[in-house]
């Protein structure tokens, strides 16, 4: 009992969080009025990543073909460390928990919704994964924005008076705490690497609902990130094209 309270509770604070955290989220609107956003974002064979001939380095980037993490960076536009971040950590997580069938292009259509894929406010990520400088969303104080009181002293967001976002994928302190991982494997969780925070989303996504290739189980998933309707609609517009452009790539090939 004490471990689903613990779920429903990280479930809730993200759902009520996600839509205020960077300012050019807000106001977030279906793609259109002419062309609705699709449903969901059904899996791609031909988007699918391709895995490295032999694992090098340690972490998640090392999972994935270097040329294929190339040739799919410029045909989508997805900065090519990020593309190594969200493929590797669909990889391993295929590997860990195939249940869950989590695409990464949905995990990347949510690093463009949270933090244009750590490039927000002028930042880049370094070959170690790591974003600088350091991504930070808004002071969640009730300003018009969600009411999260600080629970980390500012350690993790910087802020001692109420609690921020933070990192790539924009996770709470509070959540950070709960899905912490080093997915980049040098030996440090870090939610401003997209490493670590990628593969913190993976499994916080696959812990909320799994059978990601349906349009029930991808909903839930995305629901339990953010229940906004409009940002399920941003992540499926995203995922859908990044699924047309990386297969695109592949038959180039």
């Amino acid at each position: 009992m004490v471990a689903v309270i613990r779920i429903v509770a990280v479930v809730i604070v993200l759902a009520v969080i996600g839509v205020v955290l960077i300012p050019r989220l807000a106001g977030l609107g279906r793609p259109s009025a002419a062309i609705p956003a699709p449903d969901w974002a059904p899996p791609v064979a031909a988007a699918a990543p391709t895995p490295a001939a032999a694992l090098g380095a340690p972490g998640i980037a090392s999972r994935v073909d270097p040329a294929w993490a190339t040739a799919t960076a410029a045909a989508t536009g997805i900065p090519e460390r990020a593309v190594l971040a969200y493929a590797g950590a669909a990889l391993l997580k295929a590997e860990a928990t195939p249940a869950c069938r989590l695409s990464w292009t949905t995990l990347a259509a949510i690093g463009e919704a949270e933090s244009d894929h750590g490039r927000h406010g002028g930042s880049s990520i370094a070959a170690d994964g790591t974003v600088s400088p350091p991504i930070y969303g808004v002071a969640l104080n009730g300003g018009g924005v969600a009411l999260i009181p600080d629970s980390d002293g500012g350690a993790i967001d910087q802020d001692a008076a109420a609690d921020r976002a933070v990192g790539p994928m924009q996770l709470i302190p509070q959540t950070w705490r709960n899905w912490h991982t080093d997915g980049n494997g040098d030996g440090v969780d870090d939610p401003q690497n997209i490493d670590d925070a990628v593969m913190a989303t993976t499994n916080y996504l696959c812990r909320a609902s799994s059978g990601l290739d349906t349009e029930s189980g991808w909903r839930a998933a995305i629901t339990a990130y953010n229940s906004a309707p409009s940002y399920l609609d941003k992540v499926a517009t995203f995922a859908v094209r990044y699924n047309r452009l990386a297969a695109a790539a592949a038959a180039a090939r």
